[in-house]
């Protein structure tokens, strides 16, 4: 009867802890691939308007210092007055520049300060990571095994 009580008082808290707010981190993560799927998918319609093809690259890395001045760059340049996704996108981009450097900003670590890496994105760091952990490391071996000497008695 405990543990039928134990179960009904627990349950309750387990949905809970699952319905809790998303951090500062989370939501700059999922709205930074929020934008970059947006813009990619912008990018990829048939009839492309000449003012979307004059918009800036757009690459995403929230832990490259760069981001900043990037997305202040994509927000500043020339609207597409006809293409209503883009003007979306450039409120997505303002809400996630303000959410970086306003809400977040003790949040936020920086790891490199590349732009060049935002220019021209060789690999996503994601992706790298998921390589090296899946990648089988070579344990170096400390002494050669070589096969057996045949020794002779007799």
């Amino acid at each position: 009867m405990k543990l039928l009580f134990g179960l009904v008082v627990l349950f309750p808290i387990c949905l809970l802890a699952n319905a809790a707010p998303p951090t500062c981190y989370s939501r700059m993560l999922n709205l930074s691939k929020e934008i970059m799927d947006s813009f990619n998918t912008l990018q990829n319609e048939e009839p492309l308007e000449p003012c979307v093809e004059g918009l800036p690259k757009l690459y995403l890395d929230i832990h490259n210092y760069c981001v900043l001045a990037k997305l202040r760059d994509f927000v500043a340049s020339p609207r597409c007055r006809k293409v209503a996704q883009v003007g979306a996108l450039k409120d997505k981009v303002r809400k996630l520049y303000t959410i970086m450097n306003s809400f977040c900003r003790r949040d936020l670590v920086f790891l490199s300060d590349d732009c060049e890496a935002l220019e021209n994105p060789i690999q996503a760091p994601t992706t790298v990571r998921s390589q090296l952990r899946s990648e089988p490391k070579e344990v170096p071996k400390m002494f050669p095994v070589t096969p057996a000497a045949k020794t002779s008695t007799g």
